[in-house]
């Protein structure tokens, strides 16, 4: 993703206007001709309404957990200068707790990511294909594991490339 360093909230905005352009085209997905694999059953309308809220519940969650954690950091790094005294452990944990939660919120902000482009396939064209083979991904993967683009085989194959 981006600098760890980032602030959440220009990111944000970028992706909210992003997300803004693309509803105010008014493009509605219809359930109908979103791909399945064989044999499974087509996408229904509340199907695809479940999962999109799914999604944006998830942001939502995903965008506090960033601002808990950008403060946890901003409180240790304020404590970090008040450190007159301390021995080694003493600065090591602290250390390490600025770390973990620097980790916890670039995690987060990954996750973010792959939800909020989740949320735009969705919204267009290209929700429900694979974007390695083109191929469907499969509702049951997708409703299992909403942020998947790639379909199965091709995740197996980039896994093994790893």
């Amino acid at each position: 993703m981006g600098d760890p360093g980032e602030s959440i909230v220009t990111r944000n905005k970028t992706t909210a206007a992003t997300r803004t352009t693309h509803q105010a085209t008014g493009a509605r997905l219809d359930p109908a001709s979103l791909p399945v694999r064989p044999g499974e059953e087509p996408w229904t309308a509340e199907e695809v309404m479940e999962l999109q809220a799914e999604l944006t519940a998830e942001a939502a969650d995903l965008r506090a957990e960033i601002q808990t954690a950008e403060e946890a950091v901003s409180g240790l790094m304020r404590d970090s200068g008040d450190g007159a005294g301390d021995d080694q452990v003493d600065a090591g944990t602290k250390n390490i707790s600025r770390e973990h939660e620097l980790s916890l919120a670039a995690n987060a902000r990954d996750m973010l990511a792959q939800t909020e482009r989740a949320l735009l396939r969705i919204a267009g064209s290209q929700f429900g294909f694979c974007e390695s083979c083109g191929k469907a991904i499969g509702k049951a993967r997708v409703q299992a594991f909403p942020r998947a683009t790639l379909c199965v085989e091709c995740k197996q194959k980039q896994e093994r490339r790893y």
